[in-house]
């Protein structure tokens, strides 16, 4: 009876640690993806000239405001990436993508207050993305395993 169980409990164990690979590298895909458009949304905000950033707004916003957010959202690109991949500090990870759902909870709204009801999908989209990493790397698969 117990020759019969150990293969089974070998079986399963080999199984978990597959679905835990399989885990760990979606969750690297959505991540690098995630920090690509983090990063080129972000620049953007850095690079263009303020004045027609904001002529390109539906919802006026503060010039400054919007910078702060270009600096968050390239700051939060490279904390998607660089701790897992320094393996240091690897804790920050799931706090860059919660805040990058923060400004992704204020990037809708903004959309939706604009009178973009479909464009709202996109924010919406990376939100839950990022939304999917901060918990994925908070309980599903933390990066200091």
């Amino acid at each position: 009876m117990i020759a019969t169980i150990l293969p089974r409990f070998r079986s399963g164990n080999s199984e978990i640690r597959r679905q835990t690979s399989i885990r760990h590298a979606v969750l690297w895909l959505v991540q690098g993806v995630l920090a690509l458009v983090f990063l080129f949304a972000g620049s953007v905000k850095l690079v263009t000239p303020v004045e027609v950033l904001l002529a390109q707004m539906p919802v006026p916003l503060p010039g400054l405001f919007v910078q702060f957010v270009g600096v968050a959202e390239v700051l939060g690109a490279f904390g998607l990436i660089l701790p897992g991949l320094l393996r240091i500090r690897e804790g920050l990870t799931p706090l860059a993508a919660a805040g990058l759902v923060i400004i992704m909870i204020g990037a809708t709204v903004l959309t939706l207050v604009g009178g973009g009801g479909t464009l709202a999908l996109f924010p919406l989209v990376v939100g839950l993305l990022a939304a999917f990493v901060a918990y994925g790397r908070w309980r599903l698969r933390p990066l200091s395993r």
